[in-house]
């Protein structure tokens, strides 16, 4: 009976959730546009991308022009021959049945005014919604349609207005773009001209689901030649532009009408030097080009993207001027630095802002380059606190957040990817997963911490409640333990963490974060005194099913030791105990870590915080498997999703290059070793602690935070130790040098020194 009457109330959470989300009025710029689409049935999805058009004059001088526009798929829009916005992948990721963003473009200087009539032309392409998940092979996740809605509004110098809408006024086609998918890469034939116009297919489609869009959109970005041009041992044309990354090659090329060109694209190449595609599952990442032979041609994708450092050619010969890689990713304004005196550690560094900008991909995505480039939450939560030291994340995930909450099922259980491809409400219940759900508890809290924003922390909190409902709801009545199927420590090396001790470990912060929240929230909520208890009888449980006689854990694994310690799931008086025996077991380990996706983010920040700074540091700087630094001594330019993913002996396996979970060290680089942390939401008060350690001789960072640059920077000089520290306007920080009592300081620079010796051994 409890658990029914639970779920009504998540039900109608759920609802009430929505409705405020998604703005009842429902009123947009596009209210009297209609949807229209291709009335030929060669709009199908895979095969040719449809093309709208419509011409109409400019009567006046234009004051200025505004499009809004969306799709049901990805659309390219120009008008005139000119692109509109630098923007890809429009409309965006959502879960487009319950939430479509348009855009809003400035348009002004594209017009022309006189007799001759202006054009306008869309390119509709399948996308996220309609066309194929490659890990999935499934079609049609939100509908079967290629439709396009717009409208123009033309403000004249004499204060009159001109507006055009998508309706049957509007023609297609289709041209040059014979199919384009996500995963499975883009053919187009130059050859093929958008021709034999006919009328459009004018549908009735609910715009209730429409929302402005609000985040840092998709462009281009980082560009890097060929460093390397090869042919491998099988023969093949291989280009290394020496980054993995997300993107494509665009080609200069000049050829005969009919050439056909051929790029695939891959992470690495085996231990022989041929290209390697073994880890790319469940998709093509093959671009094909047709030329017309008209003199150069300019040629890249349009709605396709791969992960990638390596591209196998066919058809034409490759030169240092004729292709050029295009990093493509969310357009995240850097809001940090970190760098040491060691080299590999700098090269690591690199590694996660470089899984960064190939995952920070309209949503949180785990990989870029095989089929599935999906928003696990479970990696998103994992991530958010080191991505939030490098990348303003701010808008960012307040939008993913929001897809969290609108997909979260009537149960309270959160779908392991957002947006939800693998359980939409219609197709299925669905089921959490511990570490994975309680993404809609960390993550916001985690928000509040980094940008003190208590309007979210508001939004999100009946989704961080229905989540702990779920969780308990989910327990068995006579054990209080969570016994549902789970990831675990995904890919720990060495003996596995009990999936029933993960699950009781999270559900137990998940509920302790709710507590946090309705108490920063000054919420005066009736279910609070029940959750309390809740917590009680969860710890309880804990306590029962996995302490021993001796007072330790019978998961005998790093990761158990470093969750009890980092949720403080045990009695005060085992603290200490667990902590030695945390140790011990990194001792016995040849001082390796033995973690997977859930254990790491908390393993440094557990030794430093109990005064196992050294062991810390070396854990840090080993360089063979496991470790952070074996792939950097293997040549990574980015994060492995496996600690192994490419072994000793050089063989490799099917995990990707570019997956950032155990890039979450980068936190404890930040925080730690440089030793920026806050000590109010937001940074309004912050703590400005170094830790030196690991031989490094120099460290520092920054980090901008609202109320500007927050920067600590320490050296060793002789026999002492220099801090040297910059506060930003209107806060306040304390500054711990090693080895002295704590100083509040004032906005502004500061300088400290002290002798290595009264430091503490570094």
């Amino acid at each position: 009976m409890k658990k029914t009457i639970s779920v009504l109330i998540c039900l109608i959470l759920s609802q009430f959730i929505q409705a405020q989300s998604l703005n009842t009025s429902h009123v947009t710029p596009l209210d009297d546009a209609r949807w229209i689409s291709s009335a030929s049935s060669t709009d199908s999805t895979g095969g040719p991308c449809p093309i709208f058009r419509r011409e109409f004059n400019v009567k006046q001088q234009v004051q200025k022009a505004t499009l809004y526009i969306t799709a049901h798929g990805l659309y390219e829009a120009r008008i005139n021959g000119r692109r509109v916005g630098n923007d890809y992948f429009m409309p965006g990721w959502t879960s487009y049945d319950k939430r479509l963003l348009y855009q809003t473009y400035d348009v002004t200087d594209l017009l022309q005014t006189g007799s001759s009539p202006n054009k306008i032309i869309a390119t509709v392409g399948d996308g996220w919604y309609r066309g194929i998940y490659g890990n999935q092979q499934r079609r049609n996740n939100y509908g079967k349609d290629a439709s396009l809605l717009c409208k123009l509004i033309i403000l004249y110098s004499d204060g009159t207005k001109d507006s055009l809408i998508t309706d049957g006024n509007w023609q297609n086609t289709t041209g040059p773009i014979r199919r384009s998918s996500i995963y499975f890469g883009e053919l187009y034939d130059a050859n093929i001209s958008p021709q034999g116009w006919s009328a459009v297919k004018v549908d009735g489609i609910s715009q209730v689901n429409l929302q402005p869009y609000n985040i840092e959109p998709v462009t281009k970005q980082e560009h890097f030649t060929p460093q390397r041009i090869f042919v491998s041992p099988k023969g093949e044309k291989i280009v290394d532009f020496g980054q993995n990354m997300a993107g494509w090659v665009q080609l200069r090329v000049k050829g005969h009408k009919g050439d056909t060109i051929r790029i695939c694209h891959a992470e690495t190449l085996d231990k022989n030097g041929n290209f390697f595609l073994v880890n790319m599952l469940h998709c093509d990442p093959t671009d094909v080009y047709i030329l017309s032979g008209k003199g150069e041609e300019i040629l890249e994708p349009h709605f396709t993207y791969h992960g990638f450092r390596y591209a196998r050619v066919e058809g034409f010969k490759p030169t240092k001027n004729n292709c050029v890689a295009f990093a493509v990713h969310s357009n995240l304004q850097h809001s940090g630095t970190f760098s040491c005196s060691n080299e590999f550690i700098n090269q690591l560094q690199h590694n996660i802002e470089w899984s960064l900008n190939g995952n920070l991909f309209e949503i949180p995505t785990d990989c870029p380059q095989r089929g599935e480039r999906l928003g696990w939450t479970g990696d998103a939560q994992v991530i958010f606190r080191t991505a939030a030291f490098n990348r303003d994340l701010h808008l960012f995930f307040n939008k993913w957040l929001l897809d969290l909450t609108l997909d979260q099922a009537v149960t309270g259980s959160i779908p392991k990817v957002i947006p939800d491809t693998y359980s939409p409400a219609s197709k299925g219940v669905k089921r959490g997963v511990a570490g994975w759900g309680d993404a809609s508890t960390i993550v916001p809290m985690d928000f509040f911490t980094v940008y003190g924003d208590t309007a979210l922390l508001q939004r999100q909190y009946p989704s961080m409640k229905a989540w702990a409902r779920y969780e308990l709801s989910r327990t068995d009545p006579s054990t209080h333990l969570w016994t549902d199927w789970g990831y675990g420590d995904w890919l720990a090396v060495g003996e596995q963490t009990d999936s029933v001790y993960i699950d009781q470990a999270f559900m137990i912060h998940s509920i302790d974060l709710v507590l946090q929240a309705a108490d920063i929230l000054h919420i005066q909520d009736p279910e609070i005194p029940a959750f309390r208890e809740a917590l009680r009888q969860c710890k309880l449980a804990f306590w029962n099913a996995f302490l021993t006689r001796e007072g330790l854990l019978n998961n005998n694994t790093q990761t158990a030791y470093v969750l009890s310690l980092q949720f403080n799931l045990l009695p005060d008086s085992l603290h200490d105990r667990a902590v030695k025996q945390l140790i011990k077991l990194i001792h016995d380990n040849n001082d390796h870590l033995a973690t997977g996706f859930l254990g790491t983010p908390y393993l440094l920040h557990v030794l430093s915080s109990n005064g196992q700074i050294d062991l810390a540091y070396t854990l840090l700087k080993q360089e063979t498997v496991p470790s952070w630094l074996y792939s950097v001594k293997n040549g990574a330019t980015t994060i492995w999703e496996r600690w192994d993913a490419i072994k000793p002996d050089g063989e490799f396996d099917f995990y990707s290059l570019n997956h950032y979970a155990y890039g979450a060290v980068g936190d404890w680089l930040y925080r730690s070793v440089a030793g920026i942390q806050p000590m109010a939401p937001g940074y309004k008060r912050i703590k400005i602690e170094p830790r030196p350690g690991g031989g490094l001789t120099w460290a520092k960072a920054s980090y901008q935070c609202r109320y500007g640059k927050i920067a600590s920077e320490w050296r060793i000089s002789g026999d002492h130790l220099i801090i040297d520290v910059e506060i930003p306007p209107n806060t306040e920080a304390m500054v711990v040098v090693p080895g002295k009592e704590g100083i509040m300081v004032t906005p502004g620079s500061h300088h400290f020194e002290t002798d290595v010796t009264s430091a503490g051994s570094f």
